[in-house]
């Protein structure tokens, strides 16, 4: 191995009322907000696609307002997660793709596909669905990643088709949700749920250092020791870009979090 992958550390959207004041300077117009969160962030998890169909000029002017080597992952459209037969998901798939994600161009980062907690895991028809998953659309190279919500999905057969087809799973650091750290594509997405308000960066300095640890490790090819795997079997060891949002809990605080682990990761 000659380099390792990259590190991202973001946040989930730009628009926060809380926010103002608090990241964004007081009277800071909104229309600036992107531009100054991308200025001090190096991705954005956009949730706003997961309920709405957007289209082409929308994502070009994201593209637009964020610098080089700034990246959007883009949450998957609802309409394709939640139905109860996921192989049949094709035409909403399709119809997202169309909205304009290529749009970002080099921007685009992963395609995250978030499923109900309720979901449970069912190898054809989770397979079927993943088999619909494009991994280059428009010319450009797609990497998708999926959120599962039930514990049901903390078996092999599961870890073994995600690495079939080279889709990555949200290590999700939550109360209930599942943690699964096996690493089964050639990029590592990360969801830290865990915030304190009461704190300035939203988590303790010594759990920020050791998340730039463990996005490190995985940056560098590695698997971190301390982190739930479902498989015993590690991933072959290669560099890896490794995509990190504090997401949900404390979010006022969000940004700061991001920010501190930029710091510890120069």
């Amino acid at each position: 191995m000659t380099k390792n992958g990259k590190i991202y550390s973001g946040i989930g959207g730009w628009t926060y009322e809380p926010w103002r004041g608090v990241f964004y300077p007081k009277g800071m117009p909104h229309a600036r907000e992107l531009a100054y969160a991308a200025e001090h962030l190096t991705s954005i998890e956009i949730n706003g696609t997961f309920y709405r169909t957007q289209n082409p000029k929308t994502f070009r002017s994201w593209a637009a307002q964020v610098p080089d080597g700034f990246v959007f992952s883009i949450k998957g459209v609802r309409y394709a997660v939640n139905r109860r037969v996921l192989k049949e998901a094709g035409d909403s798939i399709k119809r997202f793709l169309d909205s304009g994600v290529t749009e970002l161009r080099d921007k685009l980062g992963p395609l995250l596909w978030q499923f109900a907690p309720f979901k449970k895991f069912d190898a054809a028809d989770f397979g079927g669905f993943l088999e619909l998953l494009p991994k280059t659309y428009d010319g450009r190279a797609l990497r998708h990643v999926v959120e599962v919500r039930h514990d049901s999905f903390c078996v092999p057969e599961f870890i073994k088709l995600l690495r079939e087809f080279n889709t990555a799973v949200v290590f999700a650091e939550h109360e209930t949700y599942p943690a699964i750290a096996d690493v089964t594509s050639d990029f590592v997405y990360a969801r830290l749920q865990k915030g304190e308000e009461r704190l300035k960066t939203g988590y303790p300095p010594k759990a920020l250092d050791a998340w730039a640890k463990r996005a490190e490790t995985w940056a560098s090819g590695g698997e971190p020791k301390d982190l739930p795997r479902v498989e015993k079997k590690a991933a072959t060891k290669e560099p890896r870009d490794v995509f990190v949002y504090f997401i949900h809990e404390a979010k006022i605080r969000a940004p700061a979090a991001a920010m501190a682990l930029i710091e510890r990761l120069k």
